[in-house]
Parts: structure tokens; sequence; C-alpha cells
């Protein structure tokens, strides 16, 4: 008999393993689609708060204390769409201008350009801006493919943003259920603790999510005003890059700067090294006072978890994971502490 309880438990364990891969192959192989339902949580956690808010306002009054769940999500959408609406008449017409501008002056700013560099013996023959189009590594055959590619790769960021919008609604609209289901997964003497380690989440996402915007919001404006001190043209476009770039853990900075260098090389030698120093300080500001404070007072994560979730993450899943490592990094450390203070 005890033969075979021992077959039992081993027969038992080897189905439980063989499960487990299963349901990790399973997860590889669906893994974009749970990418999108993880941002559509973490979008959902990080607007809960707002939509409490929105849902408990006496401003508007409707016959009961409350607004419909769906109706408050609905009003933060309609803001949040709104308020792109309008920075974008605010900021679009001047960005058209200066776009338009910038294009026509590209070939002037190519030869100037190319002449710089045929001076400074970097470049040995003088190209027409055709010409170098032309040369460029992998135009020649993959010119057709390439087009496709991008195209292929808007249609699917457009799919996936609309997707993640939609999910978002739902995960919202249902949050009090999935939550209660959630709890029930633990014994009834932990889930006080567990509810508390999910308002503390909340917390910590909603944080990061504006500390985000704020960063953006900031370095776009700065970038606007120390380019158009500079006397940069188009700064206009140079700073939305910038301020989009922020966004960008890690390399977004970096290469947002780099098309503000390219116009400023047009102008001069010492407009570059001056647009370049603009561009090493506003970042130092920017890594050794607003991140930490954001991140540090607010999302309650330290400078050292911040960078070892930036490198994993940008390992795993390239810039998105980089995005995604802060407010993970978030998640974790939660629930880190609470398991360490149940130990305690």
């Amino acid at each position: 008999m005890r033969g075979d309880e021992i077959r039992s438990h081993i027969r038992w364990a080897i189905s439980l393993f063989l499960l487990g891969v299963a349901l990790l192959w399973c997860a590889f192989l669906a893994r974009h689609a749970l990418l999108l339902v993880y941002v559509s949580g973490l979008l959902a956690i990080g607007f809960s708060p707002i939509v409490r808010l929105i849902e408990r306002q006496t401003v508007l009054p409707i016959g009961s204390k409350r607004f419909p769940r769906w109706l408050a999500i609905l009003i933060l959408y309609l803001v949040i769409i709104g308020a792109v609406f309008l920075v974008g008449s605010l900021i679009f017409p001047p960005l058209v201008r200066q776009g338009q501008s910038l294009w026509s002056q590209l070939p002037d700013m190519f030869e100037k350009g190319q002449q710089f560099l045929i001076d400074k013996g970097i470049l040995k023959e003088h190209l027409t801006l055709r010409e170098a189009v032309e040369r460029a590594p992998g135009r020649s055959g993959d010119a057709v493919g390439a087009v496709a590619g991008a195209l292929a790769n808007v249609a699917g960021g457009i799919f996936g943003i609309v997707t993640i919008l939609i999910l978002t609604f739902y995960i919202l609209v249902e949050a009090e259920r999935l939550r209660s289901l959630m709890l029930r997964l633990f014994p009834r003497a932990r889930r006080a603790q567990v509810a508390e380690a999910s308002r503390e989440v909340t917390v910590k996402v909603s944080a990061w999510l504006g500390g985000q915007l704020l960063l953006g919001t900031i370095i776009g404006a700065t970038s606007a005003i120390g380019l158009w001190a500079l006397g940069i043209p188009f700064f206009y476009v140079l700073a939305l890059i910038s301020g989009v770039g922020e966004l960008i853990p890690v390399v977004g900075p970096v290469l947002s700067a780099i098309p503000a260098i390219a116009v400023a090389a047009t102008i001069s030698l010492e407009k570059v090294l001056f647009v370049m120093i603009f561009f090493i300080v506003q970042q130092q500001f920017e890594n050794h006072v607003l991140v930490p404070k954001v991140m540090s007072r607010q999302v309650g994560v330290s400078a050292v978890t911040v960078i070892v979730a930036l490198l994993i993450g940008g390992e795993l899943l390239g810039i998105l994971g980089a995005i995604l490592a802060v407010p993970t990094a978030a998640i974790l450390q939660v629930i880190g502490e609470s398991i360490l203070e149940e130990n305690d």
C-alpha cells in the first residue's frame, strides 16, 4: 500500500509538472495578448482613483448620490480625448507651419551639413539628397518591403491602442467584482492584508502614471524655452519630440535630442555645442532631481530598484519593457513587503 501511495504521488507530481509546462508554453504563445491585458490592467489601476472621484462628485445632480461607474469612465475618456484635442489645436498649427518650413529648407540644410563634413575631411564626395537616400543601407531592393512593414506596424499599433482602451474600460467597469474574486482566492484571515496591498498598488501605479505625464510636460516645455532662447529654428517641433521622447526610458531622451542637434548643425558648430550642453544639463537635472522626487516620494521606488527594473525590462521586452518596468517593480515591491511583514 505504501508503494502504491508513493507511485501515486510521483504520478501526481509529474502531472502537475507537465501541466505547468503546458501553461507556460501557452502563455508564451499568447504573450502578445497577455501583454495587452497587462497594460490594460495597469491603466485601469492608474485611472481607478480618478474614476472613483468622478463617481462621488456632487456638482452635477443626477438624482442619486453617485454617478454610474460606466458614465464616470466615459467622462474620464472624454476629458482625456478633449485634452488631447485642445493641446493639438494649440500645437498643431504652428507645428504644421514649422514642419512645412523644415521640409522646404531640408535640401539647403543637407547641403550645409554635407559641406561641413567635407571641410572637416569626414566626407570625401559631394552627394545630392537623392543620391544619399539611394545609397542608404538596405535601400535598394527593400523599399517596398520596408514601407509595407512600416504600415503593418502602424496598423498593429493602432489596433493595440484601441484594444487597450476598450479592455481598460471593461476592467474599470468590472473592477469591484474582479477585486472581490481576487480576494476570494486567499484565505479569510489574509484577505484584509491582500486588500490593503491592492490599495497600495493602486496608489503607486496612479502616482507613476501621473509622474510620467508630468515629466514629459516639463521636459517638453523646458526644451521649447531653451531651444527658442538659443535661436534654434523649428523649436516647436523639436520640443514636442523631446517631450514625447521623455516618456520612453533610457533611449528616448537621447534619441529625441538628435533632431535638435542636427538642425543646430545647419547653423553653426557653436550652436551644436550649446544645444548639446543644454540637453546634457536638462537630462542631468531630470535624472538627479525630477525622477528621484517623482519615483521616490510618490511611487516609493528607490533609485537602485528603478535602474535594475529598467535594465531587466529593456532586456526582456525592449522599449515597452522599459516603460512598464517601474510600475511592475512597484507592484512587486508591495507584494514583497507584504510577504516580509507576514513573516515578521
